[in-house]
């Protein structure tokens, strides 16, 4: 239901409904009328069901709130709409918090960061160890952006692996995070290390449980050089804790991240990672913001 996310929440306005007045939500001619103007207005897909639901009074002079449901492949979403008394109009209106901004809200406590740690604009990417788009996108961060922006940015990382496509991304999260709780350094060799070799993890068999052990050895490996107590990185390998990577996976959700890589700059969520041109801009934005070049 991603779509409906990224295309229905995010607009406002006005469409005309063609009915006369005096007909409810119940009467079958506005049901429907609302129903089309819907799908044609926000290209819903066929495979979508869409229910009118109950009306009530709303705030707004002249209008009612019209809830409407949304359904695709065991999942709803509820939205509000809101729709003349004369039932010729419908509209739709979004109230944001801005006290309330998950993107602004994430948490980096405790994350290693590579660069400047008393940077004034944070670089947030949400990360797929096995995603290749995000393999590329970790090498631009890693070299042409930190070199063009020196001590002005500092880079997060925080985990989102798209399980349900990637088989290991969980466990080379995992891992890096047990290098993470010890040594920031062995956490960014792993980094780079596995974004630089992502087809050796896979190997030719796309033996899921071989892929386990080659991380666990990269881990192992990258902790060697540095303040990393062995038998305490082992235990934490072996334990294989999801619980942190789900939580920074469900902050990832509120923001609707279901892609990779995701990057968040001093709360700006930064959309189209085909080219070097969006991350510059919005980091170009949040240096000007502070007042800085």
């Amino acid at each position: 239901m991603s779509w409906i996310r990224k295309v229905i929440l995010v607009w406002i306005g006005v469409v005309s409904v063609q009915i006369g007045p005096g007909q409810t939500p119940q009467a079958p001619d506005l049901t429907r009328a609302v129903e089309l103007m819907i799908r044609l207005k926000f290209e819903v897909p066929t495979a979508c069901d869409i229910r009118i639901g109950s009306r009530a009074p709303s705030q707004f002079t002249g209008y009612d709130k019209l809830r409407v449901i949304l359904s695709q492949g065991g999942r709803s979403t509820n939205l509000d709409f809101l729709i003349s008394k004369d039932n010729k109009s419908l509209a739709r209106l979004e109230n944001f918090d801005l006290d309330h901004n998950p993107a602004l809200a994430i948490e980096i406590q405790g994350r290693p960061i590579r660069g400047n740690p008393k940077a004034p604009v944070t670089v947030i990417n949400f990360d797929d160890l096995e995603c290749p788009v995000c393999a590329h996108m970790h090498e631009i961060l890693r070299s042409e952006l930190m070199r063009k922006y020196g001590d002005r940015v500092r880079f997060v990382y925080k985990d989102n692996p798209l399980t349900e496509i990637h088989p290991w991304a969980m466990h080379a999260a995992v891992d890096a995070g047990c290098l993470a709780q010890q040594d920031a350094n062995a956490y960014w060799k792993f980094l780079d290390y596995v974004h630089a070799h992502g087809q050796e993890v896979s190997g030719e068999d796309r033996n899921t449980g071989r892929s386990f052990s080659v991380l666990d050895r990269i881990a192992n490996d990258s902790g060697q050089s540095g303040n990393v107590n062995k038998p305490v990185l082992m235990a934490c390998l072996k334990r294989q804790d999801e619980a942190p990577v789900r939580q920074s996976m469900k902050e990832a959700r509120d923001m609707g991240l279901d892609f990779t890589p995701a990057l968040v700059v001093d709360g700006e969520l930064v959309r189209g990672l085909t080219s070097l041109d969006a991350p510059l801009r919005a980091i170009d934005r949040a240096l000007q913001a502070k007042g800085l070049k």
